[in-house]
Formats: structure tokens, C-alpha cells, sequence
């Protein structure tokens, strides 16, 4: 079956400590709708606290657990309702993958007097070679958890950076005396070690055993079945490589593992992927990016170019495609949100296309109502295409710089499976398209876009229209035997959420191998 990922979260969702529970209660509905794992917001107690979206991370340890930061709740809930959630997920089916951030630290619990070098923060290899007294926060007790599941000491010996030195009130950019940006980083702003906060040491020794560690514990008491990776950009690729091998080595699963390198140039995601030499998927910003241009163009992108330059088209088995994300979405810090006209069509692009493992956003699912954003009617409509049709060879119509489209000719054992898309970002228009000689003298009805249903000749083409600056997607006309696939595949799944303790042996799926 095809995969869809869901990114459970957008970010201004309410600070109510319920999100957990809202993910629990739908866990059902996600399964039908052919969603088969689900990206979880990062899970661990933020120096923000209830307020914190997650990535202002203060302790990894506190999963909702202890009166840390002001509240015992994160933003999402507590840690039983996070594991419950959980269960509640792959009882259902779906793999659990959870958030890391490990390359930052907020919310010190008390300041240190060291040495630091001031930085240019343009320039991050142009420091200065005389050191200067300073205080800075980098000192972690958590008083709250009071040395619970580890008495691991974070002080300034397990930190490079930070951007604040209280001796003087100086938000700058300051290296500790006596530390070293890592080199294997992406090299924007010529080193881009540093993020923000208390920046980790990950070529510590004693750091890299404690992030093993915790992350070992984290899949143990969670029951996750892996990470997206957050900033990897920003962390040694030589650390990500050991952390990764090892973590697997000690646990004896897969783990899988979707990292976040967040750049336009393709070219530096396969320089990342080929050093840190492990199995490892990348978000393929560059596609996203082609989807924000086109969208804002006005029709002056050349739609014949959409692959170009992307993850997908060099290295498919290792991009998770997306439209668009928390950090995208309007008033965030990497803004670049597709218009929502060409929102159906960026989705059908990516989940229907053969290559490339799609994410869907949550913002785009269920819409952004803080900021009047409604949900893309035409989602839940491509997700299920992607479930039932999307199978067999592809054939691709990339030939008009305004008008593109592709088919699939489906695969017996996919009954009703095969589909046609097209697109435009201007005028509508017709394509007469290849859906397979298997298909011959069948109707294919319209499912997204409002158009009439085609008849295909006895070669296996047939002549397929969308509207001008919209999409249309087309399904085989359904038969007897894909209806009681599809309510048996249904049925089956229901029984699977209904008794998930005996699942693994009545509805055996990879996941419980």
C-alpha cells in the first residue's frame, strides 16, 4: 500500500494541553483516510512551557511529567497521554514518528562565568582571538525532575555557542573559550554550526553517549518507531552517522529516520547524504520550493521544469515530499507558502507522482484557523486516489510549460487502480494521455476538478481536460470487484483499530514484524 505521512501539528495551534487526545481520538479516522505513519510535534518539556511549540527545548527527559517551565503539560498534553496517543496510532496501523531537536538548548536554569570570542554572525569563521570575560546560560539542573532518568550534568563544557552575555547585556554571537564550531555543517554563513541558544557540543564524547542514551530511552518508554530529525543543517553529519548506527545496533530495529536540511540548492542534500553514509531520508526543500514560485508567478513559471534541481528526481528513494510545513505557513521564520489555487495541484503532484514519500500538512488537512486559512477541499479526495489508484508504471506528460500531466495504469492487484492528472498554472487545457491497454474501452470518471468522464480508445489513451489555474484527477469507473476490495481492505482495517492487542496476529503488517 502506498505510504502518506501526516505532520500532526501546524503551529498556532491552541495552548491547551489537548492535542495528544485530538490525535488519540482520530487515530481511526487517520487509517481510512490512508494515512500510514505520523510525524508527532516534538514531545519533550520547552523553556516556554505550555506555550512552547516544542523546539525551544529545555529538557528531553520531561515528556509532560514534571512542574518544569511553569506547567507540568506541554503545549500537547502529558506524558501518558503522549504514549497513549501512541499506542492508540499503531494499534491503528500507523507507524509514530517523533520530533528530535538536538542541537539547541533553551531556559537555563542558572548562568556560568567563562570565556568567550565574540563572532561575526556573518562571517562564523571570523572570531576574535582575544577572549573576554563573560555569563552566560548554559547551566541545566531541572530541579523538577531531580536527576530522574538521568543525572547527566549540562554546564558550559558540553556547549560551543550562545548568543547572549549578561556581563554586558550583549546579544551577540559568542564561541566558548577553548571550543570549535563542527565542520562537517552546512556551510552558509561560512559555518552554520550555530542555530540558537546554548548551541550542543555533539563532538563531545560524553554528549554523544547521553544523546544516545536518552534517544534509546525515548523509543523504549514511547514506543516510537522513529525520528524526523530537526536542523540537521545546523549538527556534525559524522554525529548523525554514529548516532544512527549506533541507536539501531542497540535497539535491533530500523528506526526510521526523516531529517530536515533545510536549502533551495539539491545539491547540498546529496553533499549531506553522502556524508553521513546511513540510511537516512531527506525533506526535499528544493520541490517545495518550485511549488511557492509557481504558486506567486503568475503564471510565468515554466511548468516543464518541475522536477529540475529536486530530491525527488536524483535520489526518489530518499525524499519525502511536502507542500508545505510549520515553519512555511504564513508568520513563520522560513515562510514561502504555496498560494492556495495551486495548493490541490502541488498535492496531487506529490501524491500521485511514483516517486518520493509524500507529508501532508496539517494546516492543510484541517486549514489555519488563526490565521483564516480553511483546509484544501480536494485533500482528503487525492489521499484516497493515492490509496486505491495509485499503482503501476507511470507515464509522464511534461511537455508544455503551462499544462503537465502524468498517468499511472494501475496493477491487478489493486482492482479499479490507475489513474490520470493534469495541471496548469495558467490556461485549461487538454492532454490525450497514456492509461494502459489494460484500461481499453473503460470510463474514467473525474474525482478532483469538475470534469466530464473519458472514454478510453482501444490503444488505451484518452483525452483528458482540466480548467484554467486547477487541477483534475481521474479514476477507472468502479467495479463490483474494487468495491468489495475496497470494503473488505475497509472492514479489515476497522477490526484491526477495534481490537489492536490482536492485530499482530489476525492483520499481521510490517510494523509488527
Amino acid at each position: 500500500m502506498n505510504g502518506i505521512m501526516l505532520q500532526s501539528f501546524q503551529w498556532e495551534l491552541p495552548e491547551d494541553a489537548q492535542h495528544w487526545k485530538r490525535l488519540h481520538d482520530q487515530a481511526v479516522r487517520f487509517a481510512h483516510m490512508g494515512i500510514t505513519s505520523v510525524w508527532l510535534p516534538p514531545a519533550y518539556k520547552g523553556s516556554g512551557g505550555v506555550q512552547d511549540v516544542g523546539y525551544g527545548v529545555y529538557d528531553l527527559y520531561d515528556l509532560g511529567e514534571f512542574d518544569q517551565k511553569g506547567s507540568v503539560p506541554t503545549k500537547y498534553g502529558t506524558r501518558d497521554e503522549y504514549i497513549e496517543c501512541i499506542h492508540r496510532l499503531k494499534g491503528c496501523g500507523m507507524q509514530t514518528l517523533g520530533d528530535v531537536v538536538l542541537g539547541h538548548r533553551l531556559g537555563a536554569d542558572e548562568r556560568e562565568r567563562v570565556r568567550v570570542r565574540t563572532v561575526n554572525p556573518d562571517h562564523r569563521m571570523d572570531i576574535s582571538s582575544v577572549p573576554e570575560d563573560g555569563e552566560v546560560y548554559t547551566r541545566f539542573i531541572f530541579p523538577g525532575r531531580n536527576g530522574r532518568y538521568s543525572s547527566f550534568v549540562w554546564d558550559h563544557r558540553r556547549f560551543t555557542g550562545v548568543d547572549y552575555n549578561a556581563l554586558d547585556d550583549a546579544h551577540h554571537l559568542f564561541l566558548l573559550d577553548g571550543k570549535a564550531w563542527a565542520q562537517d555543517v552546512d556551510d552558509e554563513k561560512d559555518n552554520f554550526d550555530y542555530l540558537m541558544g546554548a548551541d550542543v557540543d555533539v563532538t563531545d564524547q560524553e554528549v554523544q553517549d547521553e544523546l544516545i542514551s536518552w534517544a534509546q530511552w525515548y523509543l523504549k518508554e514511547t514506543g516510537l518507531d522513529g525520528f524526523r530529525l530537526d536542523a540537521v543543517k545546523h549538527i556534525s553529519a559524522s554525529f548523525y552517522q554514529t548516532f544512527l548506527i549506533r541507536l539501531r545496533e542497540r535497539t535491533r530495529r530500523e528506526v526510521y529516520a526523516v531529517g530536515e536540511y533545510w536549502h533551495w540548492d539539491e545539491g547540498h542534500l546529496r553533499t549531506y547524504l553522502d556524508r553521513i553514509k546511513c540510511k537516512l531520508d531527506l525533506f526535499d526543500v528544493p520541490l517545495h520550493q518550485h511549488f511557492h514560485e509557481i504558486s506567486t508567478s503568475g503564471g510565468g513559471w515554466d511548468m516543464r521544469r518541475l522536477w529540475e534541481g529536486t530530491l525527488t528526481a536524483d535520489l526518489p528513494l530518499q525524499s519525502v515530499t511536502f507542500v508545505d510545513n510549520h515553519d512555511t505557513q504564513p508568520g513563520q521564520s522560513l515562510e514561502s507558502w504555496c498560494d492556495g489555487w495551486f495548493k490541490a495541484s502541488a498535492y496531487g503532484l506529490i501524491l500521485l507522482h511514483k516517486e518520493g514519500y509524500p507529508c501532508v500538512f496539517w494546516g492543510d488537512l484541517f486549514g489555519i484557523p488563526t490565521r483564516g486559512i480553511g483546509p484544501v477541499t480536494e485533500l482528503p479526495a487525492l489521499m484516497q486516489l493515492r490509496m486505491r489508484c495509485a499503482y503501476g508504471d507511470e507515464h509522464g506528460y511534461f511537455d508544455d510549460p503551462h499544462l503537465i500531466g502524468f498517468t499511472r495504469e494501475g496493477m491487478d492487484a489493486f482492482p479499479d487502480s490507475g489513474l490520470a492528472f493534469l495541471c496548469t498554472n495558467k490556461d485549461g487545457g487538454e492532454k490525450k494521455m497514456y492509461v494502459g491497454q489494460r484500461h481499453a474501452g473503460h470510463v474514467f470518471r473525474c474525482v478532483v476538478g469538475g470534469q466530464a468522464p473519458v472514454k478510453i480508445d482501444s490503444e488505451g489513451f484518452g483525452v483528458f481536460r482540466t480548467d484554467g489555474g486547477r487541477c483534475a484527477a481521474y479514476a477507472p469507473t468502479g467495479t463490483l470487484h474494487g468495491f468489495l476490495f475496497s470494503a473488505f481492505w475497509h472492514a479489515r482495517l476497522s477490526l484491526r483499530c477495534r481490537f489492536p492487542y490482536l492485530a499482530p496476529i489476525l492483520f499481521p503488517t510490517k510494523l509488527d514484524a
